[in-house]
């Protein structure tokens, strides 16, 4: 500290008392405790695993089909033919972040009704990469919602194996609504 920040510093001070020799302060201490926040519910129901993982090979196309979905739909999902309704970006995120965007995102998507998402997580050079290390997980979890039905690689205007299509189960909504379309036309 050189003698001109001294004497500034000296005369901004100038008033400052200590506080052992101020007599007229008044302490006030806390009656209670801090009250902590309390944990988002959501967070606590999250059944998502983050035990050990095998690591799927960068070779090896992300792709699951709960059992029951027509291949069809399958077919259709790995060329992008349903319009993606949400998207949720991974990309840097570190893994138990990772796991909480996505349960509530799947869980908002499915109480919004909504059936196709895009999640991007990134793509990895090496086999043991972040980028992969994430999209192992991913791999793991989607597969662990009973909401899930299918996901696969996106097309490249998408982010190709940087990024995964995924189609939820309709809801109850618009299971109804389906059934009423196609009742009205048998008449």
């Amino acid at each position: 500290m050189n003698l001109d920040d001294k004497s500034l510093f000296l005369d901004a001070m100038e008033d400052v008392k200590p506080l052992k020799n101020c007599a007229d302060s008044q302490w006030l201490k806390p009656q209670k405790a801090p009250v902590a926040p309390k944990p988002d519910t959501a967070l606590l129901d999250n059944f998502l695993t983050t035990d050990f993982l095998e690591i799927i090979p960068l070779h090896t196309p992300l792709e699951y089909k709960r059992e029951g979905l027509q291949n069809g739909v399958l077919d259709k999902l790995r060329l992008g033919k349903y319009s993606q309704q949400a998207s949720l970006n991974l990309i840097r995120q570190p893994v138990e972040r990772c796991r909480q965007m996505l349960f509530s995102y799947i869980k908002q998507a499915k109480q919004d009704g909504l059936r196709n998402l895009l999640i991007v997580h990134g793509k990895g050079r090496e086999d043991k990469s972040h980028a992969n290390v994430v999209r192992s997980f991913l791999a793991r979890w989607l597969a662990e919602f009973d909401e899930v039905q299918a996901f696969c690689v996106a097309m490249p205007h998408h982010g190709g194996s940087g990024a995964c299509y995924v189609a939820l189960k309709k809801s109850e909504q618009a299971r109804l609504e389906t059934w009423e379309k196609h009742a009205k036309r048998s008449r």
